[in-house]
């Protein structure tokens, strides 16, 4: 009897389950704790799973029980659970030139919750390019502004982090009282912030309100944003759409 194929839902329920079974995995081994500490199984599943679905629920420590191989592996699987695996692995064939099937293809859509499949690769890439872009933004002037304080490595490695986990609303730091200490820094505080943002609004949106920014005429251009759109902004006047 031939086997029936996963629907679009299914695979991303099991895409996004065996990210959280191998972020488990990693987290489990003992290279991903510090000296002296232990991360057990069901506190490594509690944190991939978190991670993965960008919650910011910690059960353990994170600066000082996980090993800067933890740390990584934490940041990787909140940047997979952000962008979803879809879109990252269409990104990274894209890179290397790979086809996608017309099953590929009705997943990648439900992944990205659009209605058209036109033209679906090339806006996961460009999802996927403008992550990476305005996370690296937000990490040079992190580094930039961070960098008397701890130095340039620490202060690169502390920004990438900040910057992934901030962009895709995850709530992970590497800090002992997470961002407490930068209560009264504005640059810091802007920085987090609009990454939070960008992030929570998301792509489609961000592509829209930029469409909506440089077209001429503005009251014809708010009305043909998407019901997605208005409802992420909430009114005009929270996404600055007051009409001229």
């Amino acid at each position: 009897m031939p086997r029936r194929p996963l629907s679009p839902a299914q695979f991303l329920a099991l895409s996004f389950g065996g990210l959280i079974a191998a972020g488990t995995l990693l987290l489990w081994l003992p290279v991903s704790a510090e000296p002296g500490q232990h991360i057990g199984p069901v506190d490594a599943f509690f944190t991939a799973t978190s991670a993965v679905c960008v919650t910011g629920l910690i059960v353990v420590d994170t600066p000082n029980a996980l090993s800067t191989f933890g740390e990584v592996v934490l940041m990787l699987l909140i940047q997979a659970g952000g962008l979803g695996y879809m879109t990252l692995s269409t990104v990274f064939g894209a890179m290397l030139g790979k086809r996608l099937s017309l099953q590929e293809r009705v997943i990648l859509q439900e992944s990205l919750n659009i209605e058209s499949r036109e033209g679906i690769v090339r806006f996961a890439a460009t999802v996927g390019k403008t992550t990476f872009f305005v996370e690296l933004i937000g990490a040079i002037v992190l580094t930039a502004w961070w960098t008397p304080t701890f130095g340039f490595g620490r202060s690169a490695y502390l920004a990438v982090f900040h910057a992934v986990s901030a962009f895709n609303n995850a709530g992970f730091s590497l800090f002992p009282d997470n961002l407490v200490r930068f209560r009264g820094d504005p640059l810091v505080n802007l920085v987090i912030s609009l990454l939070i943002i960008c992030g929570g609004l998301g792509f489609l949106v961000l592509r829209e309100l930029g469409g909506w920014v440089i077209a001429r005429n503005r009251i014809r251009s708010y009305n043909r944003l998407s019901v997605h759109t208005r409802l992420s902004c909430g009114s005009r006047s929270s996404c600055w759409l007051a009409e001229p």
